[in-house]
This record gives structure tokens, sequence and C-alpha cells, in this order.
């Protein structure tokens, strides 16, 4: 809902703060007053063209802020708020500024961060509808008609938009399968090439990690082998330690005799003797510990070497063969049996479209149905809004199959035919002025329950009528205002009686500065608004009573 407007140098307009409430509100002043520029002033936050012709006469620039409900989260509004990274709060209002420089150019703002005209075009439809004499949106526009016809019959479109995804997924799973197996026939000779090799090959998870380490610590025990030899001959061999040592306890032996110390120095070279027997049976073991098969190494690098050459081939990692042994073999196999798995996925396709096609012509059905007690309610209010002559018809008519989608199958289309014997055509291309908004007029009442935008203003809707017409109009107006804010820019008595909230607008003039204002009127200033309005610029005490009747009676 709309809740206030400023505006800042606008035309004539200096400075001027509105609130605006709930229901039924109506705008009213003489002709040439400026209740256009109001109009202007709004569409400039609601993302119209900034023509610098909208700037006051002297002065710098124009500001324009419209203060509307706070975004619900979850609602179209907030979507689009955070589509575009504007932040906002659920509880604080939603502020629009738009400036427009004398200069050239504008700025635009929602909730003080820098925003695009088109970005408020986009909100506008969501916070405001405006029906005038050059509206092209809401209900004039084709595309949401369908929308506002499934709500007016209160239809369930969930049936079908899910069988359009089933029917989907089947023809993107069969696309695919088809694709797959083209592609894989054109490589049928590799394929089978691979997968023999790969087969042969029997790779293992894990395998070249096993073959790497093994071989590196045989390759070390290779090495080591031939240290302890080495060590080996040092000890024990024909000119080893082990050797020497006993030629030397040898002569000790034959010249110590009685000689003490000869004797202490024998029985140190025996205890080398041992000691480096002992060694040597160390040496001995650990030589036995570490032994190696030369026939394992020169095996198990011929096949780490064949894995990892074959890993480069496909392009993959040597633990990666296996899952691509297995992939490659499913793969053939499916071309081996493709016909079978494509069969089954276009029965698949054939079973999905039938439902949809069902689903679909059940939602037709339903549309058509729904259309008839629209046509039968809009007709219900021409009548009364002189427009008897008219005729009004919702026409819903088969899509080309290629624009089928989750909505069904269906363009609906909202069409009127103004004249006895005259074509239908589309709303836009036909009503005009206050006939337009009369049209309008009733296809909102009729679709009162279906939502819509939280404010809709109406410019001069009473326009060319008066009397019967113009009450029926009030009548009309008050019942839509039960559900949604109402603004109406009007000419007529009986509509401005039926407002809760009345604004006037005027002119003034102080020898050299024109300007427009607008203030909220009271019940005795709304009485005598509506006796000029009847009158005429002389007010008579019969307008007044006829004033007092009306208001009375809304």
């Amino acid at each position: 809902m709309l809740n206030a407007l400023s505006i800042r140098d606008v035309v004539l307009i200096e400075a001027l703060d509105l609130d605006f409430g709930q229901g039924l509100g109506v705008l009213t002043g003489e002709t040439g007053a400026g209740k256009s520029i109001l109009l202007d002033a709004l569409g400039l936050a609601l993302g119209a063209r900034g023509e610098t012709s909208l700037v006051r006469q002297g002065t710098a620039q124009a500001v324009v802020t419209a203060s509307f409900d706070p975004p619900a989260i979850g609602t179209p509004v907030a979507g689009l708020l955070e589509l575009n990274g504007i932040d906002f709060d659920p509880g604080e209002p939603l502020l629009i500024r738009r400036i427009v420089k004398a200069d050239g150019g504008s700025r635009a703002f929602i909730n003080d961060s820098p925003a695009s005209a088109s970005l408020l075009r986009d909100l506008s439809g969501h916070l405001v509808e405006i029906h005038g004499q050059h509206d092209d949106r809401g209900l004039l526009n084709p595309r949401g008609h369908r929308a506002l016809l499934d709500a007016f019959g209160r239809i369930d479109t969930i049936p079908v938009a899910l069988a359009h995804r089933a029917m989907h997924a089947a023809q993107t799973a069969l696309d695919e399968a088809r694709a797959e197996l083209d592609a894989a026939a054109r490589d049928r000779e590799w394929l089978d090439h691979a997968v023999a090799e790969l087969t042969t090959l029997a790779a293992e998870p894990g395998e070249e990690e096993i073959l790497a380490t093994r071989r590196q610590g045989m390759q070390r025990g290779e090495k080591i082998a031939g240290d302890l030899q080495a060590i080996a001959d040092l000890l024990d061999g024909s000119e080893g330690g082990l050797a020497r040592l006993r030629q030397a306890a040898r002569v000790l032996d034959r010249i110590a005799g009685d000689h003490e110390a000869l004797g202490e120095a024998l029985a140190a070279v025996d205890r080398a003797i041992s000691d480096g027997a002992l060694a040597q049976e160390k040496v001995d073991a650990a030589a036995f510990a570490l032994a190696f098969d030369p026939a394992q190494l020169e095996a198990d690098e011929t096949r780490l070497f064949e894995l990892r050459a074959v890993a480069r081939k496909h392009r993959v990692q040597p633990d990666d063969l296996a899952a691509l042994t297995q992939e490659l073999t499913e793969k053939l196999e499916r071309i081996e049996s493709g016909g079978a798995g494509i069969a089954a996925l276009e029965r698949a396709l054939a079973a999905a479209k039938s439902d949809y096609n069902g689903q679909a012509d059940l939602l037709t059905k339903a549309r058509t149905d729904a259309a008839a007690r629209l046509d039968a309610a809009v007709k219900g209010e021409l009548a009364p809004l002189k427009l008897d002559a008219a005729r009004f018809r919702t026409v819903v008519a088969p899509l080309g199959e290629d624009n089928w989608g989750p909505a069904g199958k269906d363009r609906v289309e909202f069409e009127i035919s103004t004249n006895p014997g005259a074509p239908f055509a589309p709303l836009i291309k036909i009503a005009s002025g206050g006939e337009l908004s009369r049209f309008i007029l009733a296809m909102k009442v009729s679709l009162a329950e279906q939502g819509g935008a939280a404010t809709m203003i109406f410019d001069e809707i009473d326009r060319g009528v008066g009397g019967a017409v113009a009450s029926a109009i009030g009548e009309r107006l008050a019942r839509l205002a039960e559900r949604t804010q109402l603004l109406v820019v009007t000419h007529s008595p009986q509509v401005a009686a039926r407002g809760q909230h009345h604004l006037l607008i005027a002119k003034s003039h102080d020898g050299t500065v024109t300007r427009t204002g607008v203030r909220t009127l009271d019940e005795a200033e709304r009485q005598e608004e509506i006796a000029r309005m009847l009158s005429g610029a002389t007010v008579t005490d019969e307008a007044r009573a006829q004033a007092a009747r009306l208001l009375e009676a809304a």
C-alpha cells in the first residue's frame, strides 16, 4: 500500500507531503489545477521517464519519494529486491526516491541504495496499478491474462506443472541416451580394443602404490646386500680381519711360553676373534633377512611400468583404471543392448507425454468453464457502467506444441467489442479514454478476489458520464476499495461522495509564481467541494443540500 508521497519542485508543485490511508481516496479539483502533475510525480517513483520538463522552473532538480508498506518475505517485491542486492527490513517501510536534474539525467534509490529506473518499473507492477489514458500494464497486458483466469476459476495448475516436469525429464533422459549411444557407436572399434586391454590388465585400486613401495624396498635391499657382502669379506675373507687375528693368535701361542704379558696379549686376541666371529654371524643373518629376488624385482617393475603406461594412455591415474574398466565395459554393453534401453526410454517418454496431455486437457476444460463464468460476471457489470452495447469474452486458444509448458497448452486473452456487429479485438486496441477505464473497473470488480497490486489508481474513470452511470461507478469503486487501496482522480460528485479520504488539488498565484497544492478536506469542506462539482463556480444552497444527500447515501 502507498502510505506517503513527498514531492519537491515538480512542475508547479514546490513542496508537498501527502499521507494516504486504506480504502477509497478521491482527488478532485478544477480543470487545470494540476491533477495530472500529481500522477506524473508518482510516475517518477515508479520508473517513468525522467523528463527535464518535470523540474520546476528555476530549480536544480525535482525529487519524489514514495513510501510503501514493508515488503513481506516471499513476496514478488521482496524477491526483486533480493535479486538486485537491495537491502530491506520486513519491519520498515519501502522507500523509493527519484531525482531528476534540470540539466538532464536522473537517479533512483530504494532504501537509500542506488537503483535503476528499470528496477523501479519492475517493482511498480507489484506496488501500483495506474489505469488511465495511456496505461498499458495490468489487465491490458495479455501475458497476465492466463494467470488471472486461473486465479478467478481457482484452478489448480500444479498437476500440469508436475506432469510437464516429468515429461521434460523423460525427454532429456532419452536425448542423452541417444547421444551417448551414437557417440559410443562411432567409437566402437576403439572401445573394443580399450576394454580388451583394460580387462587383460585387470588393474586393482591401490596396486600401483603397493608395487612402487615393494620395488623401492627391493632396490634398497640390493644395495644393502652388496654392502653386507663387502663387510663379510672384510671380516672373514682370505685377507679379512678374522683370518689375520687367527694368524696372530697362532704366533702368540707359539712364543708366549711362561711370559705373563704375552699370555694376556693372547687372551685379548682370542676375545677379538670371538667378537669378530659373532659379528660375522650377525652380518650373515642380516644378509639372509634382507635377501631379495631379482626376478621378483623385474616382474614388479614390469607390472608397475605397464600400469602407468596404460593410465597415461587413457589420461587417468593408475588407481582409476579399475573404475575406467567398469565404465567402458558398461558403455560397450549399452551399445550391444542399446536398442532395448532406447526403447524403454521411448516408452517412458510416451507415457509421460500421455499424462501431460491428459492433465493439460483437464486444465483447458477448467479454463474454458472459468472463462464462461468470467464472461458472465463482466457482462453483468457493463450495462450499469454505460457499456451496455459492449461485449466481453475470454479467449482460450491452443498454443503450438513448441510453446507447451508447465502452465499448459493454452493461450488466454481478454477481448471486447464496443459496438453491435463490431469484431472482437484485444482490450487495448478497441477501448479508449474513460471507456477503457470503465472496462478495467468492470473486470477488476469481477476479479476482485484474485489480488493484484496493493494500490490501484484510476485517472478520470468517469469522463463523459454522469447521473446513474457515475453512481454505478462510485458504487463499484467503493466495493473494490474494500479489498485494496484505491485512489481515483474524478470529476464526478457521485464518485467523490464515495471517498473515505478526499484530497483537493488547487492552483494558486501570488502575482509572481504559480503553485499547485494539495490538502485533505474535512467533512464540511468535502460537502462544499462536492457542491462545487455539482453546480460549478457558483455554489448554491441547493447544490450544498444535494451534496449532503450524496454524502449521506454513500
